[in-house]
């Protein structure tokens, strides 16, 4: 995916640990000349900075015909996002935007079917997302889970490039990025106020440079932009013919 260098997230524990808070992804392989997409849950596991991701979907589901003959496939983790306004921004001439995080990961996709292999990946689906439901499923009756087995196939792709685009406002200057943090950290929507969160986990807004691992702010991509003015609610905006008004907003 197309990546500005000031939104590209370079540590990889990062990106993994995105991934896990966001396993719900999109796999995409093509069929045909055709793009073909699965959304289901994905696993992730990392050892000696390797990244493998598996899952199952249903037996009737063709996709996983699809991908073990595909040299490579595309998994798609997507996290919180909002739309921007710029009455947020202390330059007038300026528009709105989106502010978003994904992490692409690629690899060639391998299926299994055996009981024992997919009963791996099932009690680690559960051990995932509801751990106290493992007892239950240990009481079900043997031959319906054989049956359920039959039902589905595995996948584990060996990813070989990863890709992560962290765009939350990078490019404006701190000042901007506060009132931003302050605008979708007061929503009611976990999808736009975790952009928020996204954001001061990144350092983003705070009045002195970040010392995180991940992206952090680079005021020199957007004219004008600068680390002078840390206060939220004040900003120079530009009025024409060379004139500056200086505004607070509370």
């Amino acid at each position: 995916m197309y990546i500005p260098e000031f939104n590209r997230l370079k540590d990889q524990a990062v990106a993994v640990e995105f991934m896990r808070a966001h396993p719900f992804a999109v796999v995409v392989s093509t069929h045909g000349g055709a793009p073909f997409a699965t959304h289901i849950p994905v696993l992730v596991r990392e050892a000696e900075g390797r990244i493998r991701l598996r899952a199952h979907v249903a037996r009737a589901n063709p996709h996983w015909q699809f991908l073990q003959a595909e040299r490579e496939s595309l998994v798609i983790f997507h996290g919180p996002h909002a739309y921007i306004s710029p009455s947020l921004y202390g330059s007038r001439e300026s528009v709105p935007t989106w502010n978003y995080a994904a992490v692409h990961a690629y690899g060639q996709a391998r299926v299994f079917e055996e009981p024992k292999a997919l009963t791996e990946v099932l009690l680690e689906t559960i051990a995932v997302f509801e751990s106290r439901y493992l007892d239950q499923w240990h009481s079900l009756n043997e031959k319906f889970r054989e049956k359920l087995l039959g039902q589905i196939v595995g996948i584990e792709i060996a990813v070989e490039r990863l890709e992560a685009k962290f765009k939350l406002s990078q490019n404006r200057p701190r000042a901007d990025q506060a009132r931003i943090i302050q605008s979708l950290g007061s929503s009611d929507d976990s999808a736009i106020s975790g952009v928020a969160e996204l954001m001061k986990s990144q350092g983003l807004g705070a009045c002195t440079p970040s010392s995180s691992p991940g992206t952090t702010s680079h005021p020199e991509k957007d004219e004008g932009a600068g680390t002078e003015d840390c206060d939220p609610f004040a900003a120079t905006i530009d009025v024409g013919k060379g004139r500056k008004l200086r505004r607070r907003s509370h």
